[in-house]
């Protein structure tokens, strides 16, 4: 018996797109709950209709495959259901962040040409009626009416009776621009086709995280970012994702008590707010088998701190926007003191190098840049080539993270490389200061960054938010820094601050602390 001929041209395989694995998963477990969230609960059979009648009410307004439309949500069923539609319609999703600027929403929008931006009217009545105001031929549709004058499309989707959803994509389409974070300038969008979006989404997740079966993922991280590529792993799993829009942590532990979560991701912030509450000694957290962590480094000192009081749930995930993901510390390897500090080891399917300016292998237990191969690295950014072809140096994607990696693999990372300080002709990386000071029994968070300064070229700098009722002084903080790093990296100025600034995504905003001592 002969075997068939390959196709003329391209792979056999191309892979799936994220429409097909969504749907995939949607109907294996039709009467499952899917989402829970306060409004109430929606099935697996349920979204994916929702998601059939999203795509009919899209068609009829005129979207085609090859549009991209962008999306401005809180977490709710809707949104991301709206959002699957965008992509199985063959059309690419660009999730505005909801705590970002008027200004780099209005940027994104018309840096990606948007054919449409969809926003959840009735959370963000404000930012809908501006962006309808400001947004020029982009035409703003609500999910839900707002009290703003903009189109509903909650309301046409019920007019829009049943409807079958398909997944009508192809594996060379446009599938996600997802922007940076802008912290050092404008927003970047990252170009991912659909057939490299389902890695990102469910088959890198669901190959090294851990996910439990039949889970119960609190999604309270935005799942415009790193938290949504959980939900179709869990779905994928048949578990629930119950939804909640905002972090408040006694909340948050009160719905892992009453709702027996067993699964959730947050950023460090997030969890000092929980190790800081006064409900944590008190809560039920015995459903909880994993706890997410990323998007920023966390403080050994309060990792420690957390294993103790929460369990060992821990599992720290790396990665960024241009690739993810690329390295996972699971639960039993935070029991090992060699790996301290550690972001673990790369992830199946990702090849990592770390390299130096010049693209050569660096000598082991050295630091430098780490650099990434695989199919969760980006395509390049959205109509920059002169920056992709920057970031693809060497032929690997370089993220700006300098690590060392032990005889095993396993990565440390020292610091960004764009915020290493030198200071007095040596070079500081702010971690390893933050992670001596968050070491002091008082101290419940820290930032370092470097200030322009006339005899040391940059001086090394720090703020740093107390424990509640903590006390210490200044000068005893900077002697703890230097006799566990020595003079070079003790902090030159030290302020005490209630909050530090986070940026969009969570993370600590050096730009905006640098810019508040140089001001």
């Amino acid at each position: 018996m002969s075997l068939p001929s390959a196709p003329p041209s391209g792979p056999l395989w191309p892979g799936p797109t994220i429409g097909t694995l969504t749907l995939r998963a949607l109907r294996r477990y039709p009467d499952r709950i899917a989402f829970a969230e306060d409004s109430g609960q929606l099935s697996y059979g349920g979204a994916a209709e929702l998601i059939g009648r999203f795509q009919r009410v899209l068609e009829a307004r005129g979207l085609r495959r090859g549009d991209r439309v962008g999306l401005l949500a809180g977490n709710t069923a809707q949104a991301w259901c709206a959002g699957m539609a965008v992509q199985a319609s063959g059309m690419a999703t660009s999730w505005l962040h909801p705590l970002g600027s008027v200004d780099d929403q209005l940027y994104q929008l018309a840096d990606l040409g948007a054919a449409a931006c969809i926003v959840d009217a009735d959370r963000f009545p404000e930012r809908t009626g501006v962006l309808a105001e400001k947004a020029g031929d982009v035409p703003v549709l609500g999910l839900g009416g707002g009290g703003v004058a903009v189109p509903d499309l909650m309301a046409e989707v019920e007019k829009a009776g049943a409807a079958t959803a398909c997944d009508l994509a192809q594996p060379d389409d446009i599938g996600l621009v997802n922007y940076t974070g802008g912290t050092t300038g404008r927003p970047k969008g990252v170009l991912r086709r659909q057939s490299g979006v389902p890695w990102i989404m469910s088959l890198g997740t669901a190959l090294d995280f851990e996910i439990p079966v039949a889970g119960r993922y609190l999604a309270v991280a935005p799942i415009t970012h790193v938290a949504g590529t959980k939900v179709l792993p869990v779905l994928s799993l048949g578990g629930t994702v119950h939804l909640q829009t905002g972090f408040d942590p006694e909340r948050a532990l009160a719905t892992i008590a009453r709702e027996r979560i067993s699964m959730s991701l947050m950023v460090p912030t997030m969890i000092y707010a929980l190790l800081d509450h006064p409900a944590l000694d008190r809560a039920d957290l015995s459903s909880l088998e994993l706890l997410l962590y990323g998007a920023a480094p966390m403080s050994p000192t309060r990792l420690a701190e957390g294993i103790e009081r929460m369990g060992p749930v821990f599992s720290q995930l790396y990665g960024q926007t241009e690739c993810y993901p690329i390295s996972v510390l699971r639960r039993a390897e935070h029991s090992d003191a060699t790996l301290a500090g550690s972001c673990g080891s790369p992830v199946s399917g990702v090849s990592v190098a770390l390299l130096d300016p010049e693209g050569n292998p660096v000598p082991p237990g050295e630091p430098g840049e780490i650099c990434a191969r695989g199919p969760g690295v980006m395509e390049g950014y959205w109509r920059q080539p002169e920056l992709t072809e920057a970031t693809f140096a060497h032929g690997w994607l370089h993220t700006g993270d300098v690590a060392r990696a032990d005889e095993r693999g396993y990565l440390t990372i020292v610091d960004r490389t764009k915020d290493m300080i030198i200071s007095g002709g040596f070079n500081v990386f702010p971690r390893e200061v933050e992670d001596a000071l968050t070491s002091h029994q008082a101290v419940a968070m820290a930032a370092v960054f470097g200030v322009s300064d006339e005899k040391w070229g940059e001086a090394v700098t720090a703020a740093v938010v107390l424990r509640p009722g903590a006390e210490v002084t200044e000068e005893e903080l900077a002697r703890h820094v230097r006799e566990r790093k020595g003079a070079v990296q003790t902090p030159k100025s030290l302020r005490f601050v209630n909050t530090l600034p986070t940026t969009a995504v969570g993370k600590i905003d050096k730009k905006a602390l640098r810019a508040t001592w140089e001001n």
